[in-house]
């Protein structure tokens, strides 16, 4: 019976009194269904060993829960050590005798969960060891997310996940009608509930959401775009005819702009202009009018004037020139020289003030009309939408007739011939001399003396001599036309000054080459002394004062040229030494293939470039990315500026830059190996010390001939060389900001960002003192990088560290294998009086030495540097605090090398420290550089172990 007194069958055993008890029962298989993680319900009864004397010692009150997974059934050929435990089951309560005479038994229900499951079924098996106990019933099953549909989107049923605690992401798919916003997603959690749903899809256009779905729009509403929001009402004069209506088309006679939204009313074109009134003025008129009586329904009014001349014939338009938009007069003089000639353009020409088209106010002047002439107007109402109608367009129409008038303005005036008292003037007649010329009066004064005195003479003709004039002076002279009406306007000042009364063309010109002598003198001298200055003496460890002479006797210290590097920043335009310096090359010869990077400006692309008659090159595209302002194409282009100015093998080669076209593009050679700090991380402990050097050797020269040409780097850095397939170097990054010279409250500035402190000299990070010098002590930070593979100068130190470690006289280390000639070599180039510093040249001439000597590079410093003082506790790897292998690999950055010393045995830091450098190669370590950095830590570690004074290292 069960505990509502049913009568229920079960599987039971109550072997209590037998010792060791092993009663199997197994399910048969069970297919998996796809489910990763299954549950076990079990119902059973239980009775208590105490109700049951003498069984104390072989009775159980627990059982066993086994499962075994297969891809078909297999019936009896499992064995019982084949099943997996899942668990020891205990019942909560259990029964006695007293319960047993009733008949009724205690149901105890236990659920268990078994995942991951891999195989299609499994079985079930229940071992009991010796218990009294009846399974009264076994439900097993899985759960599952019932499909849902949440932000217009459905989610189908899922089964949920392997394990309790994983979550089953589900995507959904939208429903008809709708569109993705953000992918929908919810995920099933182990329980078989749905989460929080993520992202959403919306209606598309011409549908709205009802009810978790979308329906289309009905019949005279709209809606343009997907969304949320609901179908709108159709705007004034507009309709839709359709269901799902993406916009309203316009009713018959109405319009909408290019650039009136789908929400904007339709509107039509205005009517003409009302009330119009003329007022004639000689050969000008003013028209005003009122604005129409149906603006279309608008606000943007405009209004247009046509002009025809009816003189007899049939109406011809009026003559406009290109300058008739503006309503300004010309103002001012003019000088000219002999033979010159001025003239007024236009002033004849019929001009409308403020303009003839695109007017705003109801009002226009027109002038330069020809006198007693008829003339037509017709005034004219448009909107945004006038050109979209078919119908000819309504006007106002005026007619006028002009008065009597002045003639117009002389246009030209030119100096025929010149002498000591006279002047000779020809000039043309007016384009409107509105009736028959009758003379012309011709004005003439002494420059800045009008108000004094002034001379007037009359010529019939379009020429006169004035005479009378003093020697060498500067006389102003004007002429206007006379006609029956009255005079004209006089014509614009024009200045021309009288030949002088001794000639000295002679004594000018000796001057002129007396100055042209002295200048070159000076050039020259000034020139002598800058090369003399430059000369190469640097008398440290690796020459002698035999050397020196042959420097000398053999050229090496030779002077530069006599090009020198011109700031693109000293022009009033830097945009003009572009072009100056750069060739543009059209944007159809340039084909980008791939992004390779990104720059402040923009990105940085591969492509291939192809020149009339030549093969196509691989370049490096630096583009200028959109929106940008003008300083910054500016500054961009200021870096083409710069390398166009330079040649040489180890500073890189501009090939041209795009500048007509869009994306603006600074074109370089191609360097396939990338930046060369990221080039020796990729390949640490791959070369020997001779290709390092050689490395070095090219920078220094390129170097070298930056300064010679008077260029200061600023930012030389590892990760300003680029190389080439060919392992050549060569220096790049010449766009930096002049900030730092012009501006004081910036000092820790540049186009670029901070400072690079750790490549900075002091005093230019103290003084913004950059020199050459300042230069050379940044190639020593280049030449640490290089020889430690690109590892970060001072390490994990802040900025703030580092400047006060300089400050208190330290000095980085050698890195680990770097010979002590190198190192030496850098802390030359870290000499804190600037001018004790080598020159770039004087470094050629000892890396050129080392090179020719390979031997001098055998002398290994793998420790320090003796007048190298110590760095603060935190930058000293303390192996002492090491308590295993693996965190001493990791202190050293050789994690990579873990399971080669667990494989070999090498479990305690006792065992490493009586390593060798076969051991190291017997474990795998096959690069070189990775060799001798781990057998040096071992050294330092056994030195540290033996309590030897060791001096500061970094490993």
């Amino acid at each position: 019976m069960d505990e509502y007194f049913s009568p229920i069958h079960t599987y039971q055993v109550c072997n209590v009194m037998s010792p060791s008890q092993n009663n199997w029962l197994r399910t048969g298989w069970i297919p998996r269904e796809g489910a990763r993680r299954i549950y076990i319900e079990v119902k059973f009864t239980l009775r208590d060993c105490n109700s049951m004397p003498g069984v104390l010692g072989t009775c159980k009150e627990t059982f066993n829960l086994y499962y075994y997974e297969s891809d078909r059934a297999v019936g009896s050929a499992v064995r019982e050590n084949q099943f997996i435990k899942i668990d020891t089951i205990a019942a909560d309560e259990s029964f006695t005798g007293v319960d047993l005479g009733v008949r009724r038994l205690k149901l105890n229900t236990e659920v268990r969960g078994v995942g991951p499951l891999s195989r299609r079924g499994f079985y079930l098996a229940f071992q009991d060891i010796g218990a009294c106990i009846a399974l009264t019933s076994v439900r097993v099953y899985y759960k599952r997310c019932v499909g849902v549909s949440r932000n217009l989107a459905v989610f189908t049923d899922v089964v949920t996940g392997a394990d309790s605690s994983s979550l089953v992401e589900v995507r959904g798919q939208c429903v008809d009608h709708a569109e993705e916003r953000d992918t929908p997603k919810m995920y099933c959690s182990a329980e078989g509930e749905w989460l929080v749903p993520i992202g959403r899809c919306v209606c598309s256009a011409g549908f709205e959401e009802h009810r978790d779905s979308c329906v289309a729009c009905e019949v005279g509403f709209y809606k343009p775009v997907a969304g949320d929001g609901l179908c709108g009402k159709c705007p004034q004069h507009s309709h839709s005819e359709t269901r799902a209506a993406l916009s309203c088309p316009c009713d018959s006679n109405y319009y909408r702009a290019a650039d009136d939204p789908p929400a904007a009313p339709c509107s039509r074109p205005p009517s003409a202009p009302v009330n119009v009134i003329s007022s004639v003025n000689g050969t000008s008129v003013n028209l005003e009018w009122d604005r129409p009586l149906d603006t279309g329904g608008r606000s943007d009014l405009q209004y247009s004037v046509v002009c025809q001349k009816c003189s007899g014939g049939p109406c011809e338009d009026c003559a406009s020139s290109p300058g008739s938009a503006s309503g300004g007069k010309s103002g001012g003089g003019m000088s000219i020289g002999v033979g010159g000639m001025v003239e007024r353009m236009g002033s004849a020409a019929v001009r409308f003030v403020p303009r003839q088209n695109g007017l705003t106010e109801p009002w226009v002047t027109v002038l330069n009309l020809a006198a007693h002439t008829n003339y037509s107007f017709r005034l004219l109402a448009m909107n945004a939408v006038t050109h979209l109608s078919n119908e000819p367009s309504p006007y106002a129409l005026v007619n006028i007739t002009t008065n009597q008038a002045a003639p117009s303005e002389v246009l030209a005036i030119r100096q025929e011939n010149t002498s000591q008292n006279s002047v000779t003037l020809l000039w043309h007649e007016p384009d409107q001399p509105n009736g028959v010329i009758l003379e012309y009066d011709i004005k003439y004064y002494e420059k800045d003396n009008e108000a004094q005195s002034y001379s007037t003479l009359k010529s019939k003709n379009t020429s006169a001599r004035v005479s009378g004039l003093k020697p060498g002076t500067k006389y102003i002279f004007q002429v206007r036309a006379r006609t029956s009406a009255g005079c004209g306007r006089f014509s614009q000042n024009v200045e021309i000054q009288t030949g002088k009364a001794v000639p000295l063309r002679y004594n000018t010109m000796t001057i002129i080459w007396i100055c042209m002598a002295l200048v070159s003198g000076l050039v020259t001298f000034l020139a002598i002394i800058i090369c003399r200055k430059r000369h190469c003496g640097y008398s440290k460890a690796f020459q002698d004062s035999d050397e020196e002479k042959m420097h000398y006797q053999n050229g090496h210290v030779s002077f530069p040229d006599a090009r020198f590097y011109i700031d693109p920043h000293t022009y009033e335009d830097p945009c003009q030494a572009v072009h100056e310096f750069a060739r543009e090359i059209e944007a159809s010869r340039i084909k980008i293939e791939k992004i390779i990077g990104s720059g402040e400006f923009g990105e940085v692309c591969y492509g291939r470039m192809r020149l009339p008659g030549k093969r196509d090159i691989p370049v490096a595209l630096k583009t200028l990315k959109a929106g940008y302002t003008e300083k910054q194409k500016r500054d961009f282009l200021a870096e083409a500026s710069i390398m166009a100015q330079f040649d040489h093998p180890n500073v890189i080669r501009l090939e041209g830059v795009v500048t007509q076209s869009k994306p603006v593009m600074i074109i370089t050679e191609y360097m396939e190996n990338g930046s060369l700090d990221s080039f020796l991380r990729r390949h640490d402990g791959q070369f020997t010390i001779i290709q390092l050097v050689g490395l070095l050797r090219g920078i220094a020269a390129g170097m070298t001939y930056l300064s010679d040409l008077g260029y200061i780097h600023r930012d030389l850095a590892a990760r300003n060389i680029l190389v080439n397939s060919n392992l050549v170097c060569k220096v790049s990054d010449f766009g930096l900001s002049r900030v730092l010279e012009d501006d004081p409250d910036a000092a820790y500035t540049t186009s670029g960002g901070k400072i690079p402190i750790r490549w900075t000299a002091p005093e230019a990070i103290a003084y913004r003192k950059f020199s050459s010098s300042s230069d050379v002590w940044s190639y020593g930070v280049v030449m640490w990088e290089v020889m430690s593979y690109g590892e970060r100068p001072y390490w994990n130190l802040t900025n703030r560290d580092v400047i006060k470690s300089v400050e208190e006289g330290y000095r980085l280390p050698a890195p680990m294998g770097c010979p002590a000639p190198l190192h030496t070599l850098m802390l030359d180039c870290w000499q804190k009086d600037r001018n004790e510093r080598p020159r770039f040249c004087q470094i050629v001439t000892v890396l050129d030495k080392l090179i020719r000597n390979p031997e001098n590079l055998k002398s290994m410093d793998t420790l320090c540097s003796l007048n190298s003082p110590p760095l603060m506790e935190r930058a000293i790897p303390d192996f002492s605090s090491c308590n295993s292998v693996n965190e001493w690999l990791d202190t050293i950055k050789m994690g990579r090398y873990k399971d080669h010393f667990a494989a070999g045995g090498y479990q305690t830091l006792g065992h490493v420290i009586s390593m060798n450098q076969g051991d190291i190669q017997r474990l795998g370590v096959t690069l070189m550089g990775h060799q001798k950095k781990i057998m040096t830590s071992v050294q330092l570690m056994r030195a540290q172990v033996l309590n030897k004074s060791v001096p500061s290292v970094h490993v």
